[in-house]
């Protein structure tokens, strides 16, 4: 059986208050578990934090992976708040895409030191491991993973994970393609085709879109689209944007249902922190 939780779903910026209460406030971060093997996570945002929080200290020392789609803040900066790496005999691998020339540990290494944060990565209790991966098939335990590039502004990648009998497709960021939303780029669509859970970009509104063609995210209608084209089993719609308040946010997912219908996906919802699912 894999475990999904979610404990970060939004995009851009944390943007914790009482309007979106519901589906929460903190950046990209969801959980695979499994009974017995070392967790993974995907992204390392605000809501790292809380995963941290939910753990068991006294179950020994923490021993997990990070799947990390690129280095844009809100996808990074949960790292230092995790406190179950703070602790001694604690290790966590961290495969990631390179870029600008930097492997993802020198990006770490940049951003992650004075006058921009305290500390350093290193300064961190555990073991902190890098690796690069780009477009490329790999184990992670008992994890198979493959990667592939997506449309994002800066290099980024998608994951899917097939483990414990399920597989999960992970978009947190893609670009809709401008003037062409039947167009799904052939890379994504290899990692989405019949997964059991879709969990994808969904952060606009087609006016927003409109006036942010080029800031590499897309519309709710435009993650049915990949759904449909994909053949996935369930889409969970992810990244919400800072200013979707639980009110709108509930609106669009009553209008991705009426459109999931006619395109025939089976199911479609948003993401909220704390949404656990089950598969396999």
């Amino acid at each position: 059986m894999l475990e999904v939780t979610f404990y970060g779903v939004r995009g851009s910026t944390p943007c914790a208050s009482p309007a979106n209460q519901r589906y929460g406030g903190n950046t990209a971060c969801v959980a695979l578990e499994v009974a017995g093997e070392p967790p993974i996570v995907l992204d390392l945002g605000t809501g790292l934090r809380y995963w941290g929080e939910a753990m068991d200290p006294s179950s020994g020392p923490f021993v997990g992976h990070a799947l990390v789609t690129h280095l844009h803040w809100d996808h990074v900066q949960g790292l230092p708040f995790f406190m179950p790496i703070n602790r001694k005999g604690a290790s966590l691998s961290i495969y990631g895409p390179p870029h600008d020339g930097l492997s993802i540990g020198e990006s770490f290494a940049k951003f992650m030191r004075p006058p921009y944060f305290p500390i350093h990565c290193k300064d961190l209790t555990g073991d902190i491991r890098f690796v690069d991966v780009l477009d490329e098939t790999f184990p992670v335990g008992n994890a198979t993973v493959l990667t592939r590039a997506v449309p994002h502004v800066g290099t980024t990648n998608g994951y899917r994970i097939e483990w414990a009998g399920a597989s999960v497709a992970y978009l947190s960021d893609h670009q809709q393609p401008v003037g062409d939303e039947g167009y799904v780029a052939p890379e994504a669509l290899e990692l989405c085709r019949d997964v059991d859970l879709l969990i994808h970009d969904a952060q606009y509104t087609p006016d927003e879109f409109a006036e942010r063609s080029s800031w590499g995210h897309c519309t709710v209608r435009y993650a049915i689209e990949v759904a449909r084209q994909s053949g996935c089993k369930r889409l969970a719609l992810f990244h919400h944007d800072p200013a979707h308040e639980d009110d709108e946010v509930d609106m669009l997912v009553a209008e991705a249902k009426e459109w999931a219908a006619e395109l025939g996906v089976a199911e479609v919802f948003a993401a909220s922190e704390g949404l656990r699912i089950r598969l396999g």
